[in-house]
């Protein structure tokens, strides 16, 4: 379980209510000026601390992500992180869906456009938002998970609402959303394309709690498969 990381500004709240809180008291039981002046001292002396630490930490921040930066290509925000192989797990369950029989797979010619515009908008390869069609619709622009999700890149109705998409089955809202949940994804895990794909299938909150991949054999399997369709230069 990952623990949380230290965050200065809390110092900065911490103190503000101290001095607040020692401005009230010193009107209420009538401490001396000196005394006041004296803890207003000692609290500017500890905010100046905290920003010294702040900055640290922040620099610190920035050569990380500049390092993570430098070894991606210009166009794609992510980058592929190995995985485990999947071991002895015991085998994932089929993805399935209910499509309706006039409800056919996407071709080439309708479904490029739309990826390529929702790649673009949001800084993503396609063939990564291809991929995670391929592997949660099999481009089926009507499929319906037991679990209800909806539409090519099988949105939850939480999520379609999260992103405000009238029609969870129209195809270029429904991949204009799943983008953009993805980009996100992306951007809270610093690019690591295994984290953002494993809470894509799972939920953040899956993989904050086992601090990478869930041990799911279905969510590695969803993983391993959406990375395979990848081309091996990325």
């Amino acid at each position: 379980m990952k623990r949380n990381k230290y965050n200065p500004l809390n110092d900065f709240r911490r103190f503000g209510w101290v001095l607040a809180l020692a401005t009230s008291l010193s009107a209420a039981d009538g401490t001396t000026p000196l005394a006041a002046a004296k803890a207003i001292e000692n609290s500017v002396a500890l905010q100046r601390q905290s920003v010294t630490a702040m900055t640290g930490s922040l620099e610190a921040q920035r050569r990380s992500v500049q390092g993570q930066l430098a070894g991606m290509p210009s166009r794609s925000f992510f980058r592929r992180v190995p995985l485990p192989p999947l071991g002895n797990l015991p085998d994932a369950p089929a993805r399935s869906w209910d499509v309706a029989p006039s409800c056919p797979p996407l071709g080439p010619a309708e479904l490029e456009p739309l990826v390529d515009q929702a790649a673009g908008q949001e800084n993503l390869d396609p063939e990564l938002l291809f991929s995670v069609i391929r592997q949660e619709s099999a481009a089926r622009p009507c499929a319906v998970s037991s679990k209800g999700a909806m539409g090519l890149m099988q949105l939850m109705p939480a999520t379609a609402l999260q992103f405000g998409v009238a029609d969870p089955f129209d195809p270029k809202e429904n991949v204009n959303a799943g983008a953009r949940l993805l980009k996100q994804l992306l951007q809270l895990y610093g690019g690591n394309l295994s984290l953002a794909l494993g809470a894509f299938n799972a939920g953040p909150g899956k993989v904050n709690q086992a601090g990478g991949v869930p041990d799911f054999p279905e969510t590695l399997d969803y993983v391993h498969k959406v990375l395979s369709f990848l081309p091996q230069t990325q």
